[in-house]
């Protein structure tokens, strides 16, 4: 079992959370956007939603400049 996070193939851990993922991935950089299967996940439900097996995760770093 496995999933797919920014096109990089790693082990799908049951019941873990957007939170739990990004912290074991070491995404430290304080603003991002994540996809699930496409679908925009609201920030305030990182710690709420729960990873599904088999899913395409995108991970994208918000960053502005001039």
């Amino acid at each position: 079992m496995s999933i797919e996070v920014n096109t990089r193939k790693i082990d799908w851990e049951e019941n873990e959370t957007i939170k739990q993922l990004l912290k074991r991935m070491k995404y430290t950089f304080p603003l991002v956007v994540v996809k699930i299967n496409k679908k925009v996940i609201l920030r305030s439900d990182f710690s709420k939603v729960i990873v599904p097996n088999n899913s395409k995760i995108d991970v994208i770093h918000m960053i502005c400049g001039g």
